[in-house]
């Protein structure tokens, strides 16, 4: 491709944000030129993009009209207080935190449900779902051809850097600490984070469901296109620095054939089926890679139209920088 696109990136010294922009060079992005953006406190830092240092500068200063795509990778509030004027200024966006309305910026995972591209129009305004839903979209997308899927059961242990660089930074000094029989005291979480597992990620609601909880169930029915779809979710936070595993129930209205699940799991795009007899991790197997791992296939104990799952990915990578790269590369493919 000849044609070259420039390109903003909001939140460029996240975690998220950094990798978005290693990916942007990985895959030979058509990037012209590249602004990278943040909030006062991080302007002035550089990261590195094909053999040079960027430099990032204030969000609040920048000229939107100056390129023609923009990537918020920071929080919903950033969202909310310049889509609005990248739009304005002729800017399609793709935004990773959530804060969009479905009917104004469809989810997207280009496994699952890229055909809803083709209906959009300049600027676009398209959203990247949270990492538990694309890594859950991605399973369930060729699975819909061979089950009759009535329910969904998933527990989400998600890793600390789902929470930013600051809850990796705590749990690196808790660890250290504890190994070096000092005294603990939590900061950023409110308890013992380190060799430990916390029940929930975020502030419950009164009903007891968290903005994560909240946010997976209603993005993955959206991107199912399945919006009746019954799901359960539950997030702990596990002390993993990187890599979401899942353990999942999907229940069908009929007996389960695990010959055609494997096959259909096997030939799927971005997924890694791992053979009987074996499981994936997070460490071991996802982090730094751009598939999501499914292991441990199997019927339920007692009830055939039950299948049971283990997945596990990069939250940071394959869950969020990848899939709005891949967003990105559909656009500019078909619709820039």
């Amino acid at each position: 491709m000849s044609q070259s696109f420039d390109i903003a990136v909001i939140g460029a010294t996240g975690t998220v944000g950094e990798t978005l922009v290693q990916i942007l060079e990985e895959r030979d992005f058509p990037v012209g030129n590249l602004h990278l953006l943040a909030s006062s406190e991080s302007a002035g830092h550089s990261v590195p993009f094909r053999g040079k240092n960027v430099r990032v500068r204030e969000v609040d200063e920048f000229d939107f009209s100056k390129v023609q795509l923009v990537f918020f990778a920071a929080g919903p509030a950033v969202t909310l207080s310049f889509a609005s004027r990248a739009r304005a200024a002729g800017c399609s966006l793709i935004d990773l935190s959530g804060a969009l309305p479905a009917d104004e910026a469809p989810q997207v995972v280009p496994e699952a449900n890229a055909q809803v591209l083709a209906g959009l129009k300049k600027p676009f305004q398209v959203s990247s779902p949270s990492p538990s839903a694309t890594t859950l979209a991605v399973v369930l997308a060729p699975l819909l051809d061979v089950i009759d899927l009535q329910r969904i059961n998933v527990t989400a242990s998600l890793a600390v850097s789902a929470q930013g660089r600051e809850a990796v930074t705590e749990l690196a000094r808790q660890t250290a600490e504890l190994l070096n029989v000092r005294p603990l005291e939590p900061t950023f979480f409110d308890r013992q984070m380190a060799f430990n597992l916390l029940a929930q990620v975020g502030k419950p609601d009164e009903q007891g469901h968290t903005l994560l909880e909240k946010r997976l169930v209603r993005e993955l029915r959206q991107v199912m296109s399945l919006p009746l779809l019954k799901i359960s979710a539950t997030c702990i936070q596990a002390p993993v620095f990187f890599g979401d595993s899942f353990s999942v129930t999907l229940q069908s209205s009929s007996a389960v054939d695990l010959a055609k699940v494997n096959a259909a799991l096997e030939d799927a795009p971005g997924i890694e089926l791992v053979e009987a007899g074996d499981y994936p991790t997070a460490v071991g197997d996802a982090v730094g890679q751009d598939v999501v791992y499914v292991g441990r296939v199997r019927s339920g104990v007692d009830d055939l139209s039950e299948l049971n799952l283990w997945l596990t990915s990069d939250n940071v990578r394959k869950g969020a920088a990848l899939n709005a790269v891949q967003v990105a590369e559909l656009l500019i493919k078909d619709l820039l």
